[in-house]
């Protein structure tokens, strides 16, 4: 099986060779991750399914990339999903696939636009961790979801190497600001094994 860009993807790299990295990518990133079993997409939004009552409450997908994220969400029976993603290549995939209502290109550290509340779900399938979106994004989607709202994300293996990633979730749930509704340890791309944590995480 094929996994060229995916011994690319977990190097440290600034934001504008990541946005390059899956530009290049784009094209080949379903063929790839569909070869080595990419799973985390599936469980994301399983878990999602079960903790909201809502379906077609708006879902804003972040680092939407080529819209299996978006499929996941779908085909769980989500019926209002809106992506945002560095890669112009990955959302012209996404686009393709008439998943969502709205599509938007963002740069990184990028605030997002909507008030909070606007979304009853944030989601960041796959998104945060080494040669991705750093943990600081982490604040920000927590900052665009109003009380209720649910925080749907996951860390593979290699963003639970560093401490930061779920101790910044930690300090949510420490504080009160948030409380932990889901969590669970699984496949993320068996072809390559690695694992990952989804968890759900709701704002109070």
């Amino acid at each position: 099986m094929s996994n060229g860009f995916l011994n690319q993807a977990y190097g440290a790299r600034d934001p504008a060779s990541t946005r390059d990295l899956y530009d290049e990518w784009a094209a080949s990133y379903e063929t790839e991750l569909g070869e080595n079993g990419y799973a985390t997409p599936g469980r994301c939004a399983a878990a999602l399914r079960a903790h909201i009552s809502d379906l077609t409450a708006p879902i804003l997908d972040f680092g939407c990339g080529t819209g299996l994220s978006g499929l996941a969400l779908r085909l769980a029976d989500f019926t209002t999903i809106d992506g945002v993603d560095l890669s112009a290549d990955m959302l012209n995939q996404a686009r393709a696939k008439a998943l969502y209502r709205n599509l938007h290109q963002v740069d990184a550290g990028e605030s997002l636009s909507h008030p909070p509340g606007t979304y009853a779900a944030i989601t960041a399938i796959g998104v945060i961790g080494a040669g991705a979106a750093p943990i600081s994004v982490f604040d920000m989607l927590m900052d665009g979801l109003a009380s209720g709202g649910r925080f749907v994300f996951s860390f593979n293996d290699h963003a639970l190497k560093d401490l930061e990633n779920e101790g910044k979730m930690q300090s949510y749930l420490d504080s009160g600001a948030a409380r932990l509704v889901f969590k669970e340890y699984g496949d993320h791309i068996p072809g390559i094994d690695i694992k990952s944590n989804v968890y759900i995480i709701e704002k109070t």
